[in-house]
């Protein structure tokens, strides 16, 4: 009989002689067996080939004949089926059912072929072990549909969870990483974000720079080439690439090839580690705000990875549009923070080393919150008035940002005013406070106020919702100056009392409240380790202030302004 074909016609020998085994039971089956859309085939004790029908052959897309004489693995290297399974059944005799699962020869919409086999052990007449017999039906479609339910449900997770792992912090390069890494490998081998250059000059070049890369483990893409320098990416001008992404538009491509990656990345070195890493699909999804295109994510596939699909270009639409929001708001807060820190470093900075004017001698330090994410409102100031007399002040503008640094930057120049003006103390903050209620601005701000008089050698204090000044005794001792706080400035409220002081050496320490108080804590501990510290009161003033910063700052999550003053002798 044959063992090859549906037509009777003995099947052309191919590779290694079969072994010669008595099937004639196969003339019982043979219309039952070759007719059958069911899958039936015969292997020998070493597990080759000695028999396949007509629906194997069609369904693999080899002719039967080509199976003869060799093991599974020769002739569809695709498919997956376990030789262990089937030892044990010529062993022991014992059926067994196998998922048999891989691709082969032939096209197919499924993305994973599947059969569900049944194998028994063949005897001969004289119990002699000749062989397995198996029979099989595909379930690829029910499995299909099961595996795109998984999906999807895959896909809503991972949309659903972007919003708690994408835009966690405040700083761009954070949130392209963390865009970079979520997609790797639920939805690319690889994943980049370019975003588009600020100045005139780059984007005339290209439109996109690399700022955040990732891939999976063993992957080396153009993107690992391109390192983390921020390197342009250079998409061509005038290319379907470059018009899609400026018109936001999602672009793809599948099967790319070697000519087709030197055109699309014309730095031959990326596109020659793409193609060495058996890069073959890329999709690019527009990052989109507000209608403008702030960058685009860079989806990419490589070796026995499927192309990109509608569907994953629809899921990557979907999560470019949540990631750009977040982008967004960290480019935003970024170009703020740098604002701001550039109002506040041109407030700040020419108290912020030793000074000396009017007998006073003065330093200053600020120092920002622990995670340094957030530019808030501290402010010292110290002021040579014409008439001999020193204002030193300290503040605190309500919450962070550059409002708050426009606030702080408003509120000293209102109080420089005042004091040149020749008001005391307790009238500059009533003016003050009366000035910035009746201008509307919403900011309140605490602050303490000191006027120093070398010339009768007092301090008269006043202090607006402000914590006390702290005093280095000539002795060495710790003291909290006692003085009456009015409420803060720009509240409309706005009784304030003075007191004045003889000038009795020592150092005078004003600080914002992040040096003393912690979350959670009573404040009056914050003020029990200021005034519990241990210092020298003829120490240089920069030793002092530093060594108050070291002891009491860690820990802080607030800013700290500190400014001390110390009357010079002559």
């Amino acid at each position: 009989m044959d063992r090859g074909t549906s037509s009777g016609r003995p099947a052309p020998p191919v590779g290694p002689a079969a072994p010669t085994v008595d099937i004639g039971y196969f003339d019982l089956l043979r219309g039952m067996v070759e007719d059958s859309a069911a899958v039936f085939v015969v292997l020998d004790t070493d597990l080759r080939y000695l028999y396949v029908n007509p629906h194997t052959a069609r369904m693999t897309g080899l002719p039967a004949a080509a199976y003869i004489g060799h093991k599974l693995h020769e002739v569809l290297p695709h498919i997956k089926r376990s030789e262990q399974v089937l030892r044990d059944i010529l062993r022991d005799g014992q059926p067994r059912e196998i998922v048999v699962t891989g691709r082969t020869w032939v096209d197919s919409s499924y993305q994973v072929r599947e059969w569900r086999c049944v194998y028994h052990r063949m005897v001969d007449s004289t119990g002699k072990v000749v062989g397995v017999a198996g029979v099989g039906l595909e379930i690829s479609e029910p499995q299909q549909y099961l595996y795109e339910l998984e999906r999807a449900h895959r896909r809503l997770a991972l949309l659903d969870s972007a919003a708690s792992r994408i835009g966690t912090g405040t700083d761009v390069a954070g949130t392209c990483r963390e865009l970079a890494e979520f997609v790797v490998p639920e939805l690319a081998d690889a994943a980049g974000v370019e975003l588009s250059p600020t100045d005139t000059e780059s984007a005339r070049r290209a439109p996109t720079r690399l700022a955040a890369y990732a891939t999976r483990p063993g992957l080396v893409t153009g993107l690992a080439a391109l390192d983390a320098r921020g390197e342009l990416v250079g998409w061509p001008r005038g290319t379907g690439t470059r018009r899609n992404l400026a018109a936001g538009r999602i672009w793809r491509r599948n099967a790319i090839t070697e000519a087709q990656w030197r055109s699309l990345i014309p730095r031959w070195a990326p596109a020659r580690a793409c193609i060495t890493a058996g890069v073959h699909s890329v999709l690019l999804a527009p990052l989109v705000s507000d209608g403008r295109v702030l960058g685009i994510l860079m989806l990419a596939r490589a070796g026995e990875s499927a192309p990109f699909s509608n569907e994953d270009a629809t899921v990557a639409r979907e999560l470019a549009a949540r990631a750009a929001r977040a982008l967004d708001r960290a480019v935003r807060f970024e170009r703020e923070h740098t604002m701001a820190l550039e109002l506040q470093r041109a407030v700040l900075s020419e108290p912020g080393r030793l000074q000396q004017r009017a007998g006073v001698e003065t330093i200053a330090r600020y120092r920002p919150a622990d995670d340094g994410s957030l530019i808030g409102g501290d402010w010292y100031d110290v002021l040579a008035l014409p008439d001999g007399r020193t204002m030193l002040v300290i503040g605190d503008v309500m919450g962070h940002g550059v409002e708050a640094a426009v606030a702080m930057s408003h509120y000293r120049s209102t109080l420089r005013a005042l004091a040149l003006a020749g008001l005391s103390p307790r009238r500059i903050l009533e003016h003050a406070d009366r000035m910035v209620a009746d201008s509307g601005f919403e900011r309140v701000a605490t602050c303490f106020l000191v006027l120093g008089d070398a010339e009768v050698a007092t301090l008269t204090y006043a202090g607006a919702g402000h914590l006390p000044p702290a005093w280095l005794t000539p002795g060495g001792e710790m003291q909290l100056v006692p003085v009456p706080v009015g409420p803060p400035l720009g509240s409309g409220l706005g009784r304030y009392e003075q007191r004045v002081f003889p000038e009795r050496g020592g150092v005078l320490l004003l600080y914002t409240d992040g040096l003393v108080e912690r979350r959670g804590e009573d404040i009056d501990l914050g003020l029990d380790r200021l005034t519990g510290l241990s210092l020298c009161p003829t120490d240089p003033l920069d030793k002092i202030v530093d060594t108050v910063l070291a002891r009491l700052a860690t820990g802080s999550q607030d800013d700290i302004a500190l400014l001390a003053a110390r009357a010079v002798r002559t």
